[in-house]
């Protein structure tokens, strides 16, 4: 049987300096450096849309704990003969489990995520939430009728809590630690020496052994049987099945190099903890420097798409004549939209290409068809409330009556102004507020803070403190809670309410703040299409135009 840290009865009780341990030293210190500098550089960029959503907060304190671990293991050799023989025991049965607890519960914010945004591919903006009346009994459903957040910390807390007290138990009754007390029967003998190697292994392990594999064999296999279907842009099902894969080889090895003796070459070189260092390696991989790549990979079409933007400005600007070429670009973008034949080999060349990434063919999308692009954002980016946010704030303008629309916005507050700053609250509430909504779109905080002085106040009344949210990071406290699946027919039919709508929600009927007018959304608005033309809107595309030269490439085969 071997120990934890590689010692046995005759090592002597020295630091080991051999090239073996200097390596691993080495290798530790540059790897940490490595970590330290893709974590910085998420913390810089975490407003960027793919970092967004991710919650960095919970997904670094993980990978934190972890590399603790990780970092301590790779001294093993050089350090293992003159630690404390519980040493090993205390980081294994702390920093592990609770990091792996965390992680997952980072990990498993996709699955909700995505849950989430399938409701702005299904209804866009139209999505009247109706809650049910009433509170749930029994402790089962008031557990359920509890915000997702909640529920994911008491769950992860219980097993967090649970794994502590086994540990500090085992610690507790066995003797092989403490000589003076315990269980009779646990204690070990023999050298100080034999003494530490024997504390490297035993049954006071299996609670930590047990909690791994509960967290690498059950729980991650159902998060990534779940995950499935998904196929996002953003490289999180990547990170999800890498992880999930990753993990579980780790505490089988581990055990095997504890315990086979065959192991005990191997085990000079590598220690058994290693094997779980090696899953934790490739976390920090998918955690840390996956997202650093889908930034940069973010970044770098954000600057091609301007280029496109800019090459066709300047092509229009020769030309002279900037009307027929919005005539050539919507032309265009309809045939894109519609996959035809006739305009794929054309949609090649460069001009087509650059005439596709502007606004306005962006634009031309949102008025007429943007049912496609609004999917593709929620279930491929979920960042469906951008597109469900634009093509509200456009119905709610074309719906504004002539008071508003002419600019007289501090004539009298009649029923329809009232009607249009109660449907523009909603919209407030539910894509902008930090405190209500479910994904706070990503603008300014300039526009954040100006709007905030016309809505909030009207929207706390209506809706109350929802949850008390940092502006600078609001995804870091999101509840997430899922919206009530109890659907109202004319949910579908617009965002004008009808009287059965207005039943069930409802109204302000205070003063209107004198700042409310009908381009109270126009920095907003515009703040959320440059962020989709840049984001999204390229990406789209080049989905688009792949899955019609795929089309194009069966369809022979198809008409055999």
């Amino acid at each position: 049987m071997g120990s934890e840290l590689g010692i046995t009865a005759s090592t002597a009780e020295l630091i080991d300096l051999s090239p073996v341990s200097i390596w691993w030293a080495t290798w530790a210190c540059v790897w940490t450096l490595a970590v330290v500098s893709g974590a910085t550089f998420l913390i810089i960029n975490r407003n960027a849309p793919t970092l967004r959503i991710r919650g960095l907060g919970l997904s670094l304190s993980a990978i934190g704990l972890l590399h603790l671990y990780w970092a301590v293991c790779q001294f093993g050799t050089m350090i293992g003969a003159i630690l404390p023989g519980d040493a090993q025991y205390w980081i294994m049965g702390t920093f592990l489990p609770l990091g792996l607890s965390l992680f997952h519960a980072s990990n498993a914010r996709f699955l909700h995520v995505a849950k989430l945004q399938k409701k702005y591919a299904q209804y866009g903006h139209k999505l009247f939430e109706v809650k049910p009346e009433g509170s749930p009994k029994g402790l089962i459903n008031r557990f359920r009728a509890l915000n997702y957040n909640t529920k994911v910390f008491i769950i992860v807390g219980i097993g967090m809590f649970v794994q502590v007290f086994l540990t500090i138990l085992m610690w507790v009754i066995s003797r092989k630690f403490h000589s003076s007390w315990g269980i009779p029967g646990t204690e070990v003998h023999g050298s100080a020496m034999a003494q530490k190697t024997a504390q490297g292994s035993g049954w006071e392990w299996w609670p930590g052994v047990a909690y791994q594999l509960l967290w690498a064999w059950i729980i991650a296999p159902i998060v990534l049987w779940k995950s499935r279907h998904i196929n996002d842009t953003q490289g999180w099902r990547t990170q999800t099945i890498g992880c999930a894969l990753a993990n579980l080889h780790g505490t089988p090895m581990w055990l095997i190099g504890l315990y086979v003796p065959a192991m005990a070459p191997v085990n000079a070189v590598w220690i058994p903890p290693q094997w779980i260092c090696l899953s934790i390696w490739f976390m920090e991989i998918f955690t840390i420097f996956v997202p650093c790549y889908e930034v940069i990979r973010s970044q770098s079409l954000r600057k091609e798409t301007l280029d496109s933007i800019a090459r066709w400005e300047l092509k229009v600007k020769s030309s002279g004549s900037e009307e027929k070429s919005l005539n050539s670009a919507s032309t265009m973008v309809e045939s894109f939209m519609s996959g035809w034949k006739s305009t794929n080999d054309s949609i090649k060349s460069n001009g087509s290409r650059d005439s596709i990434m502007t606004m306005h063919a962006l634009e031309h999308v949102l008025e007429r068809n943007p049912t496609p692009l609004q999917e593709f954002s929620a279930l491929r980016e979920f960042s469906g409330e951008n597109i469900a946010f634009l093509t509200g704030v456009a119905e709610w303008k074309n719906s504004l009556p002539a008071i508003l629309k002419d600019g007289t916005c501090d004539g009298p507050s009649k029923g329809a102004v009232r009607e249009s700053f109660n449907c523009a609250l909603h919209l407030y509430a539910k894509f902008i507020s930090v405190r209500h909504a479910e994904f706070p779109l990503n603008i300014s905080s300039q526009d954040l803070t100006n709007l905030d002085h016309i809505f909030e106040k009207p929207t706390r009344l209506l809706y109350g403190d929802e949850r008390e949210t940092n502006p600078v990071s609001p995804f870091d406290k999101f509840t997430f809670d899922l919206p009530s699946p109890a659907l109202t027919d004319s949910s579908e039919k617009g965002l004008k309410p009808t009287s059965t709508e207005i039943k069930d929600r409802v109204q302000y009927w205070g003063q209107i703040p004198e700042e409310f007018c009908a381009t109270v959304f126009d920095d907003a608005e515009k703040s959320i299409k440059y962020l989709v033309l840049t984001n999204t809107w390229p990406k789209f595309i080049k989905d688009r135009r792949t899955s019609i030269e795929s089309f194009e490439t069966l369809k022979p085969g198809m008409d055999v």
